[in-house]
């Protein structure tokens, strides 16, 4: 079992700035040692001939190719906006500008 102590949970409480009761302290101990001592036994695996990877599973690319095509008429979109101004939407202003 890993060494884990109350005053080790006390102290990564303390840092991470969480009041904790004495009941909760206890509980993250035990349970804290659990997980460290889990991370120990994988960390005692013989890993050598598995190659290193960034995803446990093979990542495909599940998006259409980018083919370009012919896009609306500019003069078509605009005709459809509320408001246009120099051949621009026009929309509310949400800043205060000089």
């Amino acid at each position: 079992m890993a060494q884990l102590i109350r005053a080790n949970v006390e102290h990564v409480a303390r840092l991470a700035r969480l009041a904790l009761d004495d009941d909760e302290i206890e509980q993250f101990t035990r349970d804290l040692g659990v997980i460290l001592d889990h991370a120990q036994q994988v960390a005692g695996l013989d890993t050598r001939d598995v190659a290193p990877t960034a995803h446990p599973l093979p990542l495909v690319n599940v998006l259409r190719p980018d083919e370009p095509h012919r896009s609306l008429d500019r003069d078509e979109v605009l005709a459809m906006a509320p408001d246009v101004q120099d051949g621009r939407f026009r929309v509310p202003r949400i800043l205060d500008a000089p």
